[in-house]
């Protein structure tokens, strides 16, 4: 059974006569963050496309340039990344999870605007962030973060809330078990 979207795979021979077919990837979701990187120092976030050599091949989500990711670079995958909270951490996709719910899908505010109104809005969405480790450049990272995602249409959760609803409880029989007859 086919699963996931259709990917463009091939392979060439020596003659220089390539071959393309199509793959489907088995346990595809929509909301797979590991594959969506941060690299300090670059802008936007990066998909991840191939493994190379030495390095990973990213794609840019800004300007779908594809470039080599060394090791040596810093690299943090969305679904590592987790927001400081006065309790446990908060996992970025339970962030993002919010944003979608409380906003019903729609872009955040503007990554920049006024400071005070970033601290607000993100307020709004986490209450118990931690508001000493927790910086406005932070939370502009977060809210560009989340609308590129949304834009590139890499925010979705509709499947795993189909996936958490509760199946309907077991029924417990009220009658005895029977109990097999033990040869005496």
């Amino acid at each position: 059974p086919r699963q996931g979207p259709p990917t463009l795979s091939g392979w060439g021979d020596p003659v220089g006569v390539s071959h393309f077919f199509i793959i489907f990837a088995e346990n595809y979701s929509p909301m797979d963050l590991s594959k969506i990187l941060s690299i300090a120092g670059k802008p936007g976030l990066f998909k991840v496309v191939s493994q190379g050599k030495n390095s990973v091949i990213v794609e840019s989500l800004i300007d779908s340039r594809r470039t080599p990711a060394f090791a040596h670079e810093k690299m943090s995958s969305m679904e590592e990344i987790s927001v400081f909270t006065t309790g446990e951490d908060l996992p970025l996709k339970e962030v993002f999870r919010t944003f979608h719910t409380k906003l019903e899908g729609k872009p955040t505010i503007d990554p920049k605007s006024a400071n005070d109104a970033l601290k607000k809005f993100f307020a709004d969405m986490v209450p118990d962030f931690d508001r000493d480790r927790v910086y406005v450049s932070d939370i502009k990272k977060i809210l560009s973060w989340y609308n590129t995602l949304l834009q590139h249409g890499l925010i979705d959760f509709t499947e795993e809330e189909t996936e958490k609803t509760p199946d309907e409880p077991a029924t417990e029989s009220t009658e005895p078990e029977e109990k097999p007859e033990q040869p005496s």
